[in-house]
């Protein structure tokens, strides 16, 4: 059976870039809701979209238990896109800000239950520099390496055009608040080259395995189909793709994710087992579901499991 999850709450079923954490025995789900009002509509204090919660016992059957609104200045368009991670029994969430172009930003905020949120003051915390870039930051995704935390976001080069991966550390210590990144290089650790990748990767989702960091990311802008591939690397920095085809396409005619399987996470259960949560949809975004698929491993390689 598939796992499809959607939030209905402000008028047509919703719910995107998904990513997903185990606190005191519970999963908790972080994702992106939709606007207040008219789908074109995302001005206005709190008129943006906002980050919903939903809470799980088995990782499939989802009940939303909350919401993360626009509460400071920079936040004012929107929030979305989260990512989370676990660290010294808190959860900790890294968001962006929407609807501001090339001035969206990764923001911060930490929790000790999974629900409610304090967030960082010097919000936003990251933001890329170089003249490789656009300044914008998306789409971030950390995971603990190398003694430091790893954060990967998606920007564009200084067109906007095309989208892509760059990458930033901070101390453990640090609070990852505004000041605590730097950018680990100063060029794109991925962007698009295979034909179905067309001018976007984005999404980074990256798990360790065997002494090794492996990344699924989203190839494509979305409904364009948006599809995951996977890239692996041995430092963080340099990476390498596994398949020239996605790992996960977008459904057939018909499915419930005929415009794309896009945004990928990858969430890592205490018994080691790994899911691919991803966003999809059948009617180029009018609508979109969550689900996921369990991956095995082989050979050092990731394959997906029949649902």
């Amino acid at each position: 059976m598939t796992m499809l999850f959607a939030d209905t709450d402000r008028g047509r079923p919703f719910a995107k870039d998904p990513a997903v954490v185990k606190l005191d025995g519970a999963y908790y789900m972080y994702y992106s809701m939709a606007p207040h009002g008219p789908e074109s509509s995302n001005a206005g204090w709190g008129m943006g979209r906002g980050i919903g919660i939903a809470r799980s016992g088995n990782l499939r059957d989802w009940e939303k238990i909350g919401e993360i609104t626009p509460e400071q200045e920079c936040e004012k368009n929107g929030i979305c896109a989260p990512g989370a991670i676990v660290l010294d029994g808190r959860v900790h969430l890294f968001y962006q800000t929407y609807g501001n172009g090339a001035k969206d930003a990764i923001c911060h905020a930490v929790s000790d239950d999974g629900v409610r949120f304090v967030k960082d003051g010097s919000n936003p915390v990251f933001s890329p520099t170089g003249e490789w870039n656009n300044g914008r930051a998306i789409d971030a995704d950390v995971i603990v390496w190398d003694g430091r935390l790893f954060m990967y976001f998606a920007t564009r080069d200084p067109a906007g055009k095309i989208q892509m991966q760059g990458v930033a550390t901070a101390e453990l210590d640090s609070g990852f608040g505004r000041g605590a990144w730097r950018q680990a290089c100063d060029k794109s650790i991925l962007q698009p080259e295979l034909p179905w990748e067309q001018e976007c990767i984005e999404a980074a989702a990256v798990c360790e395995r065997e002494g090794k960091l492996f990344m699924f990311y989203g190839g494509a802008y979305n409904n364009c189909p948006q599809q995951i591939g996977c890239a692996v690397s041995e430092d963080g920095v340099s990476w390498t793709r596994l398949f020239d085809e996605p790992l996960l396409p977008n459904g057939e005619p018909g499915s419930w994710n005929e415009s794309e399987s896009g945004h990928p996470f990858l969430f890592e259960d205490e018994d080691g087992r790994t899911y691919l949560f991803y966003q999809g949809n059948n009617d180029r975004g009018r609508s979109w579901y969550l689900s996921m698929r369990e991956v095995g491993w082989k050979e050092d390689l990731p394959y997906l499991i029949d649902a």
